[in-house]
């Protein structure tokens, strides 16, 4: 029996291997679908991300399995107040509304960029979110300390080098139970070792895509 391994070392951290046994031979790769609509809302909301992928409108965006990700893990979560930091064009923001829709959650997005952040704003008119998304301008290290509800996800996908600021500011009001996704941690070595020496904290890597509990 064959076995083969993947991980990945990051700053003398050896994150864990993924191992499986082939039987063998070679076995074909498992592709990811896409996801098939059950209601016109959700419809409406993967129209606009497959009009942003197929137009372009993407700046440093997740990959489209690590969005699937982030609606998967918000929506079996319960998450009805998601603060993201580093809006961009809003491709995630969809993903995150996507699965808050159905419960009346609300997302709290901070941007740096007018420009980016008024692209954003055209998509969640066109997908119909609108009214469950604050945006919010600015340097998000002096907007994010005026947040004081508890959060049930934080996502990061912002300057690598203030996440560990985020953390900070933000783990207090993280509800036990929730989660902080991150992408890029490749380029923020001082949050991996944050996120893996906290033992309130509990963290899976996905590529370059972190998931972290804050533990009940």
């Amino acid at each position: 029996m064959n076995r083969r391994a993947f991980g990945i070392s990051l700053a003398g951290l050896t994150l864990p291997a993924l191992s499986f046994a082939q039987g063998g031979r070679q076995q074909a790769a498992v592709q990811n679908r896409p996801p098939v609509a059950r209601t016109e809302t959700e419809k409406r909301i993967l129209a606009v991300l497959d009009q942003m992928r197929a137009g372009g409108e993407l700046f440093q965006a997740v990959p489209v399995d690590n969005g699937r990700m982030l609606r998967l893990l918000a929506e079996t979560s319960g998450t009805r107040n998601a603060i993201e930091v580093g809006t961009s064009t809003g491709y995630s923001s969809l993903w995150l509304c996507l699965a808050m829709q159905s419960a009346g959650g609300k997302l709290t997005t901070f941007e740096i960029d007018a420009a980016r952040a008024a692209q954003a704003r055209r998509h969640f008119e066109q997908a119909g979110v609108i009214s469950m998304v604050t945006l919010v301008m600015g340097n998000a290290h002096e907007k994010v300390g005026s947040l004081k509800e508890p959060i049930d996800v934080l996502f990061l996908d912002a300057d690598k080098e203030g996440y560990v600021s985020y953390l900070q500011t933000l783990l207090p009001l993280l509800r036990p139970g929730g989660l902080i996704m991150a992408d890029n941690v490749a380029m923020a070595e001082d949050y991996v070792n944050a996120i893996t020496t906290d033992p309130r904290l509990d963290t899976v890597f996905f590529g370059r895509f972190a998931v972290t509990l804050k533990k009940r």
